[in-house]
Order: structure tokens, then C-alpha cells, then sequence
């Protein structure tokens, strides 16, 4: 049974591996990998001399960090006050509306996104002109852009991680609640000595697993929202290598980015399961 999977994972993730070579010679397509010429490091100095590579990395740590602890955030927070909801189906309609999001693309949303912000006619201007404040450029402004990112990525993935705590809160022992209400505890005390405490694997778990995206800000979300106007706080390194390998056609420099951001993402999540075994004693494996 496990045989396909294997199969799929050698052939998608392991081959295309042996593109890694490109980073490290001038790759020419019709000559392949043996017959490039091979430079070495050559790319990876070029790549540190570019003078947007510094402001580049610094809005994908800074964009992927605000997701990493919203989208942690905002999800526990509603998955605690969604748990103290009684009735039923009030629950279960709130759950998927706020769900639905997760399945759109960005291609969608992205174009949602671009009506709703206009600053002539989308809705958000139209109603800040209620209370005397001028429309706001919200996707072409430098400096709301980033924030634009962030608040549409939760408000789209929420949702799913939501269920992912409420299925944690489901497993948490009742007689636990039991007795802390025989000790006297309300429901903020209940949920922060039994809720809280009983989520805590999950929630280091997802936090192990999301601290090895720092490098990862969302290709197809910023792909199709930003615009050279928001370049320097908005480009980020999956951009800049699609804008360099496939737009410049600079194949060696665009896999020596790519190759950067891989083995950084892979320093940062053997730290975070380190950090996180010898934390919170918990085991991905």
C-alpha cells in the first residue's frame, strides 16, 4: 500500500533533486546539465551582490512571520470561542462559512480582493468616505500592502486550522472539566488550565511544522496581488525567482535563490523540532 506513495514522492520530490546542479553552472538548456559550464559559487555571489536580494529577504521573513504567529493566533482564539457555542447548528454553519475561504485560489480571490480594495469603487473605500477619511491604495501603497497579505491569507486559511484545534479540544478528557468545576473554576479558568493546556500538543505541533515556512511569504497570493509600485515591500524571494527564471530566463541564478531559501527553510525547521522536543518533550516522529 504504501508502494504509490513512495513511487510518487521518488519520481516528484527526490528526482527533480538533480536540477540542483544548475546553481552551480552556467546552465545552457540545449547543452543539459553535463555539458554546461560549471562555475561553482558564482551565482550565489552574484545573488548576495544584487542590490534588492537584502530587501527581497527582508519582506518574505517579515510577511511569513506576521502569518506564522497570526495564523496561529487568530485560529486558537476562535477555536476557543467557537467551543463555547451550545447550539449545535449555529456551530456547525459558522464552522463552514468560515472553512469555505480555504478552497477558493488566489486566482480568485485575488481578483475579489483587487473590487473590494478599489480605490474608486471598492466597498472598503466607500465606506472610510463615510467617515471623512480619502481612499486608500490599499494594493498599490507601499506601505499597506504588506498588511493587505497578512489579513487576506488568515482571513482565507483560518478556517481550516480552526478545525484542526477544535478536533484538539474534542479529545481533551471531560471528567478533566469535571473537576475543575468541583475546585470552583469559571470558564476562563477552565479554559486556561484544561482547554489550553490539552491543545498544547497541536498547537506546538503546527508551530514546529509553520517555523520552517519563515522563507515561505505565499507565491500565488502575492503573485497575483502586488505590482512593481509594491516591489519594495512586497517582492519576496518566490517572486523574484520567477521574475529571474522564467521572465529573465537566468535558469542557474533563478535555482541558486531557490536552492538559498531551501537550505535555509531546512536549518530553521531542524531547529524548531529540536527546540520543540526538548520544550515541550514532543515527537513529529
Amino acid at each position: 500500500m504504501l508502494l504509490p506513495g513512495v513511487l510518487f514522492v521518488l519520481a516528484f520530490c527526490y528526482y527533480p533533486m538533480t536540477g540542483i546542479a544548475i546553481a552551480f553552472e552556467h546552465f545552457i538548456p540545449t547543452k543539459g546539465f553535463f555539458r554546461s559550464e560549471w562555475v561553482g559559487l558564482e551565482h550565489f555571489r552574484y545573488l548576495f551582490q544584487l542590490p534588492n536580494f537584502g530587501s527581497v529577504l527582508r519582506n518574505t521573513v517579515w510577511i511569513a512571520t506576521m502569518k506564522i504567529v497570526l495564523g496561529l493566533a487568530v485560529p486558537i482564539l476562535f477555536a476557543l470561542l467557537l467551543n463555547e457555542v451550545r447550539r449545535t447548528a449555529f456551530k456547525r454553519s459558522v464552522q463552514t462559512m468560515v472553512y469555505l475561504p480555504h478552497f477558493l485560489s488566489w486566482v480568485i480571490l485575488g481578483g475579489v480582493l483587487i473590487d473590494i480594495l478599489s480605490p474608486s469603487s471598492g466597498i472598503v473605500n466607500s465606506f472610510l468616505g463615510y467617515f471623512g477619511l480619502g481612499p486608500v491604495f490599499f494594493l498599490g501603497d507601499e506601505k499597506w500592502f504588506p498588511y493587505v497579505l497578512v489579513v487576506s491569507d488568515i482571513w482565507k486559511e483560518f478556517g481550516f486550522s480552526t478545525i484542526v484545534f477544535l478536533a484538539a479540544i474534542t479529545s481533551i478528557n471531560p471528567t478533566l472539566y469535571e473537576a475543575a468545576v468541583m475546585d470552583g473554576a469559571g470558564r476562563i479558568k477552565q479554559t486556561i488550565h484544561v482547554t489550553l493546556p490539552g491543545m498544547m500538543p497541536i498547537i506546538v505541533l503546527m508551530l514546529t511544522l509553520s517555523l520552517g515556512n519563515v522563507l515561505n511569504a505565499g507565491f500565488d497570493q502575492v503573485f497575483n496581488l502586488y505590482s512593481p509600485q509594491v516591489y519594495s515591500t512586497g517582492d519576496i524571494i518566490d517572486t523574484l525567482v520567477y521574475r529571474i527564471g522564467l521572465v529573465d530566463a537566468q535558469y542557474s541564478l533563478a535555482t541558486a535563490v531557490g536552492l538559498f531559501k531551501s537550505v535555509i527553510s531546512l536549518i530553521l525547521i531542524t531547529i524548531s523540532y529540536t527546540l520543540a522536543y526538548r520544550l515541550a518533550n514532543y515527537r513529529i516522529f
